[in-house]
């Protein structure tokens, strides 16, 4: 999985989640759930890779980092608690699913 499109695709088939641009660089996608409007995926290029932060128990974050070289410290964000994956091929689809599912769940109750 290394398309932009094909990962915001993904993200949308969670309930109630939605695509959002909220700066003026449009290159910034975050997908939030409707209920609380927090986001559980930032997605975006940098140095020709697409790029998503995604929320982790910060227990599994060095687990992550440890496993794929694809996956580290947010860019941007709290380091504690979120990561980086750069989607290159290099972390298998199923792995960055479950980090997805991961991040929609840290997310979705808090308000």
């Amino acid at each position: 999985m290394t398309e932009r499109q094909e990962i915001i695709n993904y993200c949308l088939t969670y309930k109630n989640a939605y695509e959002d641009y909220p700066f003026s660089d449009k290159n910034w996608c975050v997908i939030r759930h409707r209920e609380n409007n927090k986001v559980f995926a930032w997605i975006f290029n940098k140095d020709g890779n697409v790029w998503i932060n995604l929320k982790c128990k910060p227990e599994l974050t060095q687990f992550w980092r440890n496993t794929y070289k694809a996956v580290i410290p947010a860019y941007h964000l709290n380091k504690e608690h979120w990561n980086s994956v750069i989607l290159n091929d290099t972390v298998p689809t199923e792995d960055i699913f479950n980090m997805i599912a991961d991040s929609y769940n840290l997310t979705l109750n808090k308000k």
